[in-house]
């Protein structure tokens, strides 16, 4: 039997120690701030930090340039960029080396790998469409074979960093199937080959770039598959289990700084000739926060060791940290802002950056309702 340790390894502490200093030093929430008012919502100086710090390369296999660490080691670190809302694709580009790691072919492998461990290539997926659900049947986008090249059409919607990747994974239909996970391939989009027109859209958390880029016309040559035709959507849903975790070790990282911050803040906050902490309903919230910090860092935790282990809960155990997650950082950002008061609903704190980064976050691969549900059918078999 495999034994689960709650702790951290040294390793593992060493690297969240180092992540943490360089945060500390070179990437505060002024920082932070400065890139958010750019016009990429990009930093190129802390993207090739990232990469100094050997964090592009950690899920890169060792003769790539990478370390070929595992899921334990990246939830460590995002949760620590979660203690800021990091711009930048990070989650999104590990994911499309994983997906490369394990269905690109030798050549993709060569290609891209290596650069994406330097932080010479940006990476990002293009999955959602208009119909705005996380389901295989909302794919649309359609591919049609026409020579030596797939003939594209249609839109993607809530690209992340499309503005600044270089390298775009997108899922489109190759051919109609009754089964809706069939007949969907991923082709690998090289922007230093191929043009493609992007249009950046607003959106609630001003420290994440969303885009929409429009397929229409767009050929690519067909060793631009990823893995076999017709067969993408197993690797996307692999892809997607270890982006659902990221984002949930990400979402530790968000409920820690606002329970710090609430926390600080009470103590020096007075009111009635006392501090604000000492007040029943402020300690209430606190202790509120900090069970769900527990509670959200001990199921994340497990469902990475379970993904790294290959153990056949990893799935369920993934969809309960991200429902659980996903409720809890709303739930505490709104507790800290409220305990700020009304200072906490100015552009000038820091407070509103978290609750929006929660609410996106909250929705990112799919709400609670959507991995309750997944947690349900695997458990019972699908409902219908």
């Amino acid at each position: 039997m495999i034994m689960f340790n709650f702790g951290l390894n040294d390793y593992q502490i060493a690297l969240k120690e180092s992540v943490q200093r360089y945060l500390h030093s070179e990437c505060d929430l002024h920082t932070i701030r400065k890139i958010i008012e750019s016009s990429d919502c990009f930093s190129e100086k802390v993207w090739n930090d990232l990469a100094n710090l050997g964090l592009l390369g950690m899920n890169v296999p060792e003769e790539f340039g990478g370390s070929g660490l595992g899921s334990v080691d990246l939830a460590v670190v995002m949760e620590c960029l979660g203690s800021i809302p990091l711009p930048g694709p990070y989650l999104e580009t590990i994911t499309v080396a994983d997906m490369l790691v394990k269905a690109g072919t030798d050549e993709q492998r060569k290609m891209y790998l290596p650069k994406i461990a330097a932080g010479q290539l940006v990476a990002t997926y293009a999955i959602d469409e208009p119909d705005g659900y996380w389901c295989a049947d909302a794919v649309q986008a359609t591919a049609v074979h026409s020579g030596d090249d797939y003939s594209l059409n249609g839109r993607k919607l809530w690209v992340p960093y499309a503005n600044v990747a270089d390298l775009i994974i997108c899922a489109v239909r190759t051919s109609q199937n009754l089964n809706s996970e069939e007949g969907i391939s991923l082709i690998v989009f090289d922007r230093q080959q191929l043009d493609i027109p992007v249009m950046p859209l607003n959106s609630m958390d001003e420290s994440y770039r969303l885009c929409e880029i429009n397929l229409d016309g767009l050929r690519v040559p067909s060793a631009n598959i990823l893995g076999k035709i017709d067969q993408g959507w197993p690797i996307w849903k692999e892809g997607k289990g270890l982006a659902t975790l990221l984002a949930s070790a990400e979402m530790i990282g968000g409920i820690d700084k606002s329970l710090q911050m609430a926390v600080s803040y009470s103590r020096e906050r007075v009111q009635f000739g006392k501090p604000i902490g000492s007040y029943q309903a402020i300690k209430h919230r606190c202790a509120d926060m900090l069970t769900d910090l527990e509670a959200v860092r001990g199921s994340v935790y497990y469902a990475a060791w379970a993904m790294q282990n290959q153990l056949p809960d990893a799935e369920i155990a993934i969809s309960s940290a991200k429902a659980y997650a996903s409720d809890a950082y709303v739930r505490t950002a709104e507790k800290s802002l409220q305990i700020f008061g009304a200072i906490g609903f100015t552009w000038e704190h820091d407070i509103h950056f978290y609750l929006k980064r929660a609410k996106r976050l909250e929705m990112a691969f799919g709400d609670a309702t959507f991995h309750r549900e997944n947690v349900a059918e695997n458990w019972l078999g699908p409902s219908c």
